[in-house]
């Protein structure tokens, strides 16, 4: 897929230390591929950290990196359509801003999308070659290994094992091709990611919309395998009680059995 330059949106709620760090890894990015004229979209959701005093020393230093501050309702699907809707450029990555998601993938996920014909490449946790951290060198997830890790991380035991758990049944409510359903984590033309598969959700679910629309169309998809980082710096947005996990999964599964009957 030939291109020459790529827009990153970021969606943030006080991300400001991961950040400090992940901005300045993606502009070395741009600058080991010469992507001159790509752009870090920011899109924040009324940060109460440190975000736009970080934000704005880098945009100070650099012109790639934008701040967009919404003022709509908070919202992550809304935030990173709000983002692409901003980009200049026709080719659209976005991914969490945690740190779970490494400037190392995202540098394979160009490079593959670039010499690929693929219409759209999934980072995906459930692919060949991904997980999470805690894995053995072959890149077989070891649950035990990994439950460690993220236990002593600030991210979610809970939350990493519904991610899993959530993954698998909605793969089966959609018999979709699609290994990481939830992923987040793509890269692809801007006119492949309607609006409607945003609006209408409220939190990652929109991934379940987007995914369902990309295979009912045809759309070209390659997954490539990673393995999901623990968190570092700030607190996790996944929730942090089974009942919550409960509550946060039914919006997931209405978007599968939705996806399901329109098919």
């Amino acid at each position: 897929m030939q291109f020459s330059n790529v827009s990153i949106i970021l969606p943030t709620f006080n991300e400001g230390e991961n950040l400090r760090q992940l901005i300045p890894e993606l502009l070395s990015v741009f600058e080991d591929l010469n992507l001159k004229n790509s752009e870090i979209i920011i899109s924040d959701d009324r940060s109460t950290d440190n975000t736009k005093d970080v934000l704005e020393k880098i945009e100070f230093k650099n012109n790639s990196v934008i701040l967009l501050e919404r003022s709509d309702e908070p919202s992550l699907p809304m935030s990173i359509y709000d983002g692409i809707s901003l980009a200049k450029n026709k080719v659209i990555m976005w991914l969490d801003a945690d740190g779970s998601m490494p400037a190392t993938i995202v540098k394979k996920m160009i490079q593959a999308y670039s010499i690929g014909d693929k219409n759209v490449i999934i980072a995906s946790r459930f692919a060949e070659g991904g997980g999470y951290k805690g894995v053995k060198e072959i890149g077989e997830t070891t649950i035990i290994d990994a439950v460690k890790n993220v236990k002593n991380s600030k991210d979610s035991v809970s939350g990493m094992l519904a991610s899993i758990i959530f993954n698998k049944l909605l793969i089966f409510l959609l018999s979709s091709p699609i290994k990481d359903i939830t992923s987040g984590f793509i890269i692809g033309e801007k006119k492949y990611f309607y609006k409607s598969y945003f609006e209408n959700s409220s939190y990652g679910e929109y991934f379940v919309y987007l995914s369902a629309g990309l295979i009912k169309e045809n759309i070209d998809i390659q997954e490539l395998g990673y393995i999901c980082e623990t968190r570092v710096h700030g607190e996790s947005k996944t929730a942090s009680s089974i009942f919550q996990l409960i509550m946060r999964g039914i919006p997931y599964i209405k978007a599968a059995i939705v996806c399901r009957i329109k098919q």
